[in-house]
């Protein structure tokens, strides 16, 4: 399944809805964001249709960043049925953000 971007318009549609998704709290000039955007890559090809995956440009939609108090960046908060239930800041390998998803499916 692709990555989705999304904003603060789109985010209840996209991610507060039935269903896992890990969202990718980022900004293009931060560093790590751009190192963890191939794993997420590789990591959506893995695991399909059964988790999405989407991005939101913190510099582009603040008002979800402060809602889930994203401080840092990236931050990676994992949404089932709509409520965050885990949360991962930095730069994180693919094993231990399958193992993150794993934990809650």
């Amino acid at each position: 399944m692709a990555i989705v971007n999304v904003s603060d318009q789109t985010f209840n549609n996209e991610v507060e809805s039935k269903g896992t998704v890990l969202v990718d709290f980022w900004a293009p000039w931060c560093g790590p964001c751009k190192m963890i955007a191939p794993i997420l890559d590789e990591l959506a090809a893995e695991v399909g249709d059964s988790v999405k995956i989407a991005k939101l440009n913190v510099d582009d939609n603040p008002e979800s960043a402060s809602r889930f108090g994203v401080m840092s960046i990236p931050t990676l908060i994992l949404f089932k049925d709509g409520q965050p239930v885990d949360k991962v800041v930095g730069l994180n390998s693919k094993d231990a953000l399958k193992s993150l998803i794993a934990k809650h499916q």
